[in-house]
Order: C-alpha cells, then structure tokens, then sequence
C-alpha cells in the first residue's frame, strides 16, 4: 500500500509559494523606468488650504493683513469677504482681491505673497510605504527624487527600494530607490512633478 509523504507535500507546496513570490516580485519591477525628464510647462505655484498669505493693500494698511486659507479654501480680507483662494496662484488672488476692493477704493493695487506653504493636495508630493517618515510635502520647482527622500528621512531597514514605483497622472512607472540612496547612483536621481506618488514595498527577505 503507497503511503503519501507529509513533508515531501509540504515543500512542494513551500517551493510553489516561493516561485509564486518571486513571480510576483519581478512582475511589480516590470515598470519602465521614470522619466529622465519632466513634461509640465512652467511651474506656478498654487495656493492650497493652510497656506499662510500676506495680502498687501498699496497705501492701505488698514485693508493689508497676514491671513491663513481656511480649510475650505477661502480668505477674508476687509472688504473682501470670502475669496477663493485654494487652488488659485498668488497673482490670481490679487486680481480678485482687487475687483473687490475696486468697489469701495479708488483704483487698489494689491500684492499677494505666500509665506507659508503647504499647496493643494494635488500638487503635494506623497510618499507611502517603507519610508522613514511617510508623508507628504508641497511641490518645490525642480525638485528631484532625491529631495523627496531626504524629507522623508530615508528609507527603513525593512525595504526594498529597488522595486520602488512612482505613479503619476495613472501610470506606474519603476525608480531604483536604493541605487540611489545606498549606492549614491545619480542616475537614478529623476524628477518629480505635482501630484507624483512614491510608493516603496517591504523587502520579503
């Protein structure tokens, strides 16, 4: 009478799950890689909620104030209750600012200037995953995967920033975090733009 062997069944099924891992593992890196080169036009930066701003009236200090955006994503000046800020650049405001103001001052001349940033949600820079400190930080013009990771502290012991992945407007594309990071390979250096999310999985060994 055959007897079946326990143990032989068990690493059958212990070296099927290892395949089906590794599997897994070389079909997360099998993104092109992130591009050497940004694709937006020139940068302006939009005003988000909890931005601090100085609103400047010329020759009206009794109208000029430092402000911070509400949570909904306006501001209140004298005389100018309740402009939508969030999501507008600094100039934008000022023009609005001014419409308003045009009704009770004679030709007002305004100046908007941030002086505290945090920027709409969809132009931060969000990292998740095996990070130090996952978080998320306001866009800067010409930022660089490299100043993304500084501001997240690095990556933790546990990851494997190798098949790390940035996705931008729906796509998914590779970055060699580790390359980077551990080995100092500015090659791997790229660009980031607005919205760009950096997701780093956990090594599995």
């Amino acid at each position: 009478m055959f007897h079946r062997n326990p143990f032989s069944s068990f690493w059958r099924l212990a070296l099927a799950s290892f395949a089906a891992l590794l599997l897994g593992a070389c079909a997360a890196n099998n993104y092109p890689p992130a591009p050497q080169k940004i694709t937006q036009g020139a940068y302006h930066y939009k005003v988000g909620a909890g931005d601090t701003l100085n609103v400047n009236v010329w020759r009206n200090p009794d109208l000029s104030m430092s402000i911070q955006v509400r949570p909904d994503g306006r501001i209140s000046t004298p005389l100018a209750a309740d402009v939508q800020a969030a999501g507008k650049t600094p100039g934008e405001i000022a023009k609005e600012v001014e419409e308003r103001l045009s009704k009770y001052v004679r030709d007002p001349v305004v100046s908007v200037v941030v002086t505290g940033f945090h920027g709409p949600y969809s132009q931060q820079i969000r990292i998740v995953g095996q990070a130090v400190r996952p978080i998320a930080i306001p866009y800067r013009e010409n930022m660089t995967l490299l100043d993304v990771m500084i501001a997240a502290g690095g990556l933790t012991e546990f990851a494997d920033g190798n098949a790390a992945v940035l996705e931008r407007h729906g796509k998914t594309y590779s970055i060699k975090l580790g390359n980077l990071l551990k080995r100092g390979e500015m090659s791997a250096n790229v660009p980031v733009e607005p919205g760009d999310v950096i997701i780093i999985p956990q090594s599995m060994f």
